[in-house]
């Protein structure tokens, strides 16, 4: 007997969430609906699917064999939602792009030149350090640093940021860095007070070489977020590795190294096969790749 898709939809949201409230936040419904929906779809098919337990709802045994067909259900859903977006043979509308902070800076720096060739594009920017699920539509592009192991997906490397060590003046003056070589450099680095990530992001660009300068010692300041290490260094709290696009253009900051070669990130633009020729997708491709060429000598910290 086959009842309503959304009875099936909220039955797979409350599988992955195991809580009304989250859900209920996930489908954007109130928490009775989701409890109305798996109730309507427990009396269709005569089979209790949630057991509730302390730390959250449990699926039973009949919800077990049910899960891999609604599972593939849902995979076709979405397959045939983005395959029909793909149908329509004008670039407008919005393209949602999911980043880190430290991308987010450069596409904002640059939002006026994208929005400019692309008038009828409305530009969503979702700013996160986790995956965006692009089979799902949590963004139509992805930009990391990272290329997941997804045959689904179209990768295209657009370009890659170099980074430096950057501080205040007040602070970077301390050191002196006219004449020596790069050992003594990095042990004098190593006594000024360092801002990074903190242990759950040690993976991100720059943390091993800092860990490796630090040796034993731990940053004085750790954040999980990239803008706030920019803003407590260019506020003068400490020193930190910053891409040079970021630490070049800040007028508090200047460099305490040259371009740390071995510290290198490139930057990868992942779509779903099944947008990639969708038209505003393909625009915004385009002005991304683009983008990144021009932009070249700033991301390498090497302009004018």
């Amino acid at each position: 007997m086959l009842t309503d898709w959304d009875d099936y939809r909220v039955f797979l949201t409350l599988a992955r969430e195991r809580s009304l409230t989250a859900a209920a936040k996930a489908l954007n419904v109130s928490h009775p609906t989701v409890a109305r929906r798996v109730k309507s779809l427990e009396d269709a098919i005569g089979a209790r699917l949630f057991d509730r337990l302390p730390d959250g709802y449990v699926l039973t045994p009949a919800a077990e064999q049910l899960l891999a067909d609604v599972q593939a259900m849902d995979d076709a859903a979405q397959a045939i939602e983005r395959r029909s977006l793909g149908l329509s043979d004008t670039a407008r509308g919005t393209v949602r792009v999911s980043v880190g902070e430290h991308m987010m800076q450069f596409l904002t720096q640059h939002l006026v030149k994208l929005r400019d060739r692309l008038p009828e594009i409305e530009i969503e920017l979702h700013v996160t350090h986790m995956m965006a699920n692009l089979s799902r539509r949590e963004a139509d592009i992805s930009i990391r640093e990272v290329v997941p192991d997804a045959a689904d997906l179209v990768t295209r490397r657009i370009g890659r940021f170099h980074y430096a060590v950057y501080g205040t003046p007040q602070l970077v003056g301390q050191i002196g860095g006219a004449g020596r070589d790069a050992d003594e450099l990095n042990s004098s680095l190593a006594y000024l007070p360092w801002i990074g990530f903190d242990e759950e992001h040690h993976y991100m660009p720059g943390q091993a070489w800092i860990r490796q300068t630090l040796g034993n010692r731990s940053p004085v300041v750790r954040a999980n977020n990239g803008n706030s290490l920019h803003l407590a260094v260019s506020a003068g709290a400490g020193v930190t590795v910053l891409p040079c696009f970021i630490g070049d253009a800040d007028p508090n900051l200047v460099r305490a190294t040259p371009v740390l070669e071995d510290v290198i990130a490139d930057q990868w633009m992942l779509v779903h096969r099944d947008l990639r020729t969708l038209p505003r997708v393909r625009a915004m491709m385009d002005e991304l790749a683009r983008l990144f060429q021009m932009e070249k000598p700033a991301l390498e910290g090497v302009a004018g």
